[in-house]
């Protein structure tokens, strides 16, 4: 059963990880893009918010089709839809048909996350969930790592349309997921029967908000969703771009930023994960956003390529460090029978309105500079701060007393 319950997580943190590794390339390829196709900054931030409306609309359709019908056929389709939208970008040589391959593209993704927590949550003991969604946080870091040395190396020789074809590297994920994780293998990796709740539980979105508390828990972590997710696309779309225009950094230059920050995002997600498991989400939660609302301000003071290098890695750090918690509490203040909807809901709505950071960061440097983009980032953090404070699911009392969806 252990070999079972490890398979599983693999295929469900392996499939995180493409994830990521797709959605990265439209980060790295975004100043090419501008160029090839005479944008502006607001338009070119524009492709990633209607990436994330897809992504809502994907996240809701498919986390009830899952907890209905069954996660890892879905988790299956997610996966090779984003994978196919992702490659078709080579063809892309206008607005419109990268708007159409960035929705679908971000159908399938907005669908694959609450899937892949799912599977998760089904196998991992609820006191190693903090753990388990940090490893699932950083393989989404290493695919972002992959992504900015394909970028290194294919933009400056091929151009961004041929950096879309490695879209299509996870075909090969959803092959070895169909031959090697089965229905079977999952049932056997439970403590309860295989989708036991489908026929008896009906899954309903209504149940995320069916009394007073649970609609201010789902609506406070809808927020703290959208600071997240804003924040960490407005960094990784954008500071790229601010870097090549500032410092004068090549795309080289600026992937390398892109690296140490990355890697700095996979050690804050890791002692996340271990701080979550350990304090519970309000101690973690409240020293990450106040440490976010500073590092990102002092990181406008950043004058040199070390000083970049050494202030991303610390972002990093803070910012995205958080992102590993999410899943891990979703599944613990929720029930199992709305796990896929759940996650998704919280995720893909912040994703949908925190992608208008986006535009809001490419407006405030058509009107502005660096240092009040990072004020207006700072400020998020802060209300985030706040909001968490509400929650009363966050109380390490509360949530040490929840108990799991599988024993220890």
């Amino acid at each position: 059963m252990e070999k079972n319950k490890i398979l599983v997580q693999r295929a469900a943190i392996i499939g995180s990880g493409t994830d990521d590794l797709t959605n990265m390339f439209l980060s790295l390829s975004l100043s090419s893009i501008i160029i090839d196709l005479g944008i502006s900054n607001t338009q070119a931030g524009s492709i990633s918010t209607i990436t994330n409306f897809g992504m809502l609309l994907g996240g809701l359709i498919f986390g009830y089709l899952a907890d209905r019908y069954g996660t890892l056929k879905l988790f299956k389709i997610t996966l090779l839809l984003f994978s196919l939208a992702t490659a078709s970008m080579f063809f892309a040589t206008n607005m419109t048909t990268i708007y159409a391959l960035r929705f679908l593209a971000g159908i399938g993704t907005g669908g694959e996350y609450g899937i892949a927590i799912s599977l998760l949550a089904k196998v991992t003991p609820a006191s190693k969930m903090g753990k388990m969604s940090a490893y699932n946080g950083v393989a989404g870091m290493v695919g972002n790592i992959l992504a900015a040395l394909f970028a290194s190396i294919i933009l400056p020789l091929l151009g961004w349309n041929y950096l879309f074809l490695l879209g299509l590297l996870p075909l090969l994920i959803v092959a070895w997921v169909h031959f090697k994780v089965t229905d079977e293998v999952l049932e056997q990796s439970l403590e309860t029967p295989f989708e036991v709740n489908r026929n008896e539980e009906k899954p309903s979105y209504k149940e995320l908000f069916k009394t007073p508390q649970l609609t201010r828990q789902t609506l406070g972590l809808m927020f703290m969703a959208v600071v997240q997710i804003g924040g960490y696309f407005g960094l990784m779309n954008w500071l790229p771009q601010i870097m090549q225009q500032n410092l004068g950094l090549s795309v080289s230059g600026s992937s390398l930023w892109m690296i140490a920050t990355i890697l700095g995002m996979s050690l804050g997600m890791i002692v996340f994960g271990r701080t979550l498991d350990n304090f519970g989400p309000r101690i973690s939660y409240g020293v990450f956003l106040l440490a976010s609302a500073s590092a990102v301000f002092l990181f406008a003071l950043v004058k040199n390529e070390f000083a970049m290098l050494l202030g991303g890695a610390m972002v990093g750090f803070f910012v995205n460090g958080m992102f590993a918690g999410y899943g891990a509490i979703v599944s613990k203040l929720y029930p199992k029978h709305i796990h896929s909807m759940a996650n998704n809901l919280v995720i893909n709505v912040g994703r949908a309105v925190g992608g208008f950071s986006s535009i809001i960061i490419g407006f405030l440097m058509d009107i502005s500079n660096v240092t009040t983009v990072m004020a207006y980032l700072s400020l998020t953090y802060l209300a985030s701060f706040v909001v968490m404070m509400t929650i009363k699911g966050f109380a390490k009392e509360h949530y040490q007393e929840i108990t799991g969806n599988v024993k220890n």
